[in-house]
């Protein structure tokens, strides 16, 4: 595995936006406290990660339609799909100046009643300490889910199965996809987008 950088600017995997909008107060207020459970910037990080796995819920295992995108709205709510949950993860790391960019695999989603390949999102994070990238996968753990924080073997939220066309890419973003963004934002309702979820990714143009 050789996770490789979009753009070779560190700084570009700490920035704030309208999306990773870390600026907002209740997200340095989070990220403050988050920060203040840990003992060092690694703890730190894995404490943020799986705050968004656990606490943040993914929309779709509740059944709930409302769509979320920016950092702000997902803490907000308490849900988002994967792509909005790597938003807030970003936001909270980046806060305290931990980069961290956004990768996507393609996979099937739902092998019986809906076999159609889609992105889904996760997050890179650099680890300081073993002056390593790393990818985590917040969408949060559920029945045949169980993705976790590791270092040296990645465990995600899914296996990829090449064999049923489902790729896996292991570079890291600094901001979100604009088509991912865009399906977030024309569409308006899971249920909405469900049917309508992203097949091709800006960044691959």
């Amino acid at each position: 595995m050789n996770i490789v950088l979009h753009l070779n600017k560190i700084d570009e995997y700490l920035k704030h936006d309208n999306v990773i909008d870390y600026d907002n107060e209740s997200i340095a207020e989070l990220s403050d406290t988050l920060f203040k459970k840990a003992n060092n910037e690694f703890d730190f990080i894995k404490i943020a990660y799986e705050f968004v796995r656990d606490n943040i819920l993914h929309s779709a295992d509740i059944n709930e339609d409302i769509i979320t995108c920016t950092a702000s709205e997902v803490l907000k709510a308490g849900h988002g799909i994967c792509f909005a949950k790597s938003h807030l993860l970003a936001a909270l790391l980046r806060c305290k100046s931990v980069p961290a960019g956004f990768c996507y695999q393609k996979l099937i989603l739902d092998d019986n009643t809906a076999p159609v390949l889609i992105y889904h999102g996760l997050n890179g994070v650099y680890i300081k300490d073993y002056k390593k990238w790393i990818r985590l996968d917040a969408r949060g753990n559920k029945t045949g889910v169980n993705a976790q924080f590791s270092i040296e073997t990645e465990r995600l939220a899914f296996p990829i199965r090449s064999e049923m066309g489902e790729v896996d890419s292991f570079i890291v973003y600094p901001d979100p996809d604009i088509k991912i963004l865009e399906k977030l934002r024309e569409n308006k309702t899971r249920t909405e987008l469900w049917h309508n979820l992203p097949t091709e990714l800006e960044y691959n143009k």
